[in-house]
């Protein structure tokens, strides 16, 4: 039987057609001795004593956007949750739903990215899933695309917390570099803007920026990736987790020029913008440098900033000082500005 050049429902039925999809594409771009054995599940080794567990789903459209793509998105989402938690990542599962009459080679391109995301991110693929869906159902309009569901395991730093509650008056409160960028890229690709190329996703797995860091400051208060929700959200999460007060500065905010203009043009606020490349960083104030300097001395964290500090004011609220000498309250978004961005 010839290689079939488009997904077809036949890939998902469990017969011939997906028995070369898993061995001639999945093996081959991901293999390891854990996947190879194709059981239902993997059996696998983690000898710490302390495991962080996670699941999400990435339906971001288009499939590829400048920076990144689908599969590149869902290893780095993953891991990046580990990360948060202070665990290396070990293993990983990647559920697929297809749609129907996608391009064979399209999913071969991100598969390919999920193979060189999980080397670079040093986690393995261990199990996996394929469901083919008829054409229209996962609701894309337009080209054919795919979902993908993942699972994460990590083991933790032996005495690492870095809980959100973490925070405490007089502490820093860091960003490891500019935000924004992912949720503009995105907008940008989807929607045909036709703003500057420069705008280009942010997506990394941020594990080899985190474990360092929390070798040479162990004590590192909070963690958290400012995702969906943007860093307005991570630390809404901080400030009422901890019941502390968070103040920032509008000007120490580090923002690409591209970003902050095409907020402007779009009525965004870059607070509020995704990013899957970035962290948010609550440490002691005695720490600061020495964060700063390990984040600093990565191409990751090249423009980690000090965005603001904990207080004992206003608890549980985020207040930003604003360029005019004025004032605002930071709070959620009240809907999606900008969906399926993950």
């Amino acid at each position: 039987m010839k290689t079939q050049e488009i997904i077809l429902m036949g890939h998902g039925g469990g017969g011939l057609l997906t028995r070369q999809l898993i061995r001639d594409l999945m093996v081959r771009e991901l293999g390891n001795p854990a996947l190879n054995t194709l059981d239902d599940g993997a059996c696998v080794t983690v000898p710490e004593q302390y495991l962080v567990l996670t699941t999400d789903s990435y339906v971001v459209q288009p499939i590829f956007f400048p920076g990144g793509d689908i599969g590149k998105l869902s290893v780095c989402g993953t891991v990046n949750d580990l990360a948060m938690q202070g665990a290396a990542p070990r293993y990983l599962t990647l559920g697929l739903i297809l749609e129907e009459g996608l391009p064979v080679a399209d999913l071969g391109r991100v598969i390919r990215s999920v193979g060189a995301a999980a080397r670079e991110a040093g986690v393995l693929v261990a199990a996996g899933d394929t469901k083919v869906v008829e054409r229209g159902h996962p609701g894309r309009a337009g080209r054919p695309g795919l979902f993908i569901n993942t699972a994460g395991l990590g083991a933790r730093k032996p005495g690492v917390d870095v809980s959100v509650s973490n925070a405490r008056p007089g502490d820093a409160v860091i960003v490891s570099g500019t935000i924004g960028d992912h949720g503009m890229a995105i907008m940008n690709a989807r929607e045909n803007l036709g703003l500057e190329s420069a705008l280009e996703s942010d997506v990394a797995a941020l594990w080899s920026l985190i474990g360092p860091l929390l070798d040479v400051v162990p004590g590192v208060r909070c963690l958290r990736d400012p995702t969906r929700g943007g860093v307005a959200a991570a630390l809404v999460d901080i400030a009422e987790s901890s019941s502390c007060g968070i103040r920032i500065r509008e000007e120490a905010l580090p923002a690409r020029r591209e970003v902050r203009g095409a907020c402007q043009l779009l009525g965004l606020d870059p607070l509020n913008v995704a990013n899957e490349g970035k962290a948010v960083i609550v440490c002691r104030a005695e720490d600061e440098a020495a964060v700063l300097r390990e984040l600093q001395r990565t191409a990751l964290g090249r423009a980690a900033a000090v965005i603001g500090r904990a207080t004992d004011r206003h608890a549980g609220a985020v207040v930003m000082e604003t360029r005019a000498g004025g004032e605002r309250m930071v709070a959620l978004p009240t809907g999606e500005d900008l969906p399926r961005i993950c």
